[in-house]
């Protein structure tokens, strides 16, 4: 690593809203003025678990049905990197699955 002497300063997000290039013109039109909203994240929905034995795993069959310890009311959990941000039910929408927020963090106070 070199010894040189490089001038470095914290950039606040205000700083990188404010700055437009001349060429790109305004904000898009509801695009959100913090950055940060736009960042997408992968939101997994935990309907159960299962605890088996590798020989039962091994054993398993097609169309062969395995029970979660999960009721079908049950709120399922919802995790971002793992960890649980909010529970809902399990809903059908149309030909898909859903989720009905019913449990939500207390929101943070600044």
């Amino acid at each position: 690593m070199s010894s040189s002497h490089t001038s470095a300063h914290v950039i606040a997000f205000s700083d990188i809203h404010d700055a437009h290039p001349p060429e790109a013109g305004p904000p898009l039109a509801g695009a959100s003025s913090n950055p940060l909203h736009q960042i997408k994240a992968k939101l997994q929905v935990c309907v159960g678990d299962a605890v088996i034995s590798v020989g039962e795993l091994m054993a398993l069959r097609e169309h062969q049905v395995l029970t979660l310890n999960q009721g079908i009311e049950a709120p399922v959990d919802l995790l971002l990197e793992g960890r649980v941000v909010a529970r809902g039910q399990l809903v059908a929408v149309e030909d898909q699955f859903a989720v009905r927020i019913t449990e939500l963090p207390l929101p943070l106070k600044p």
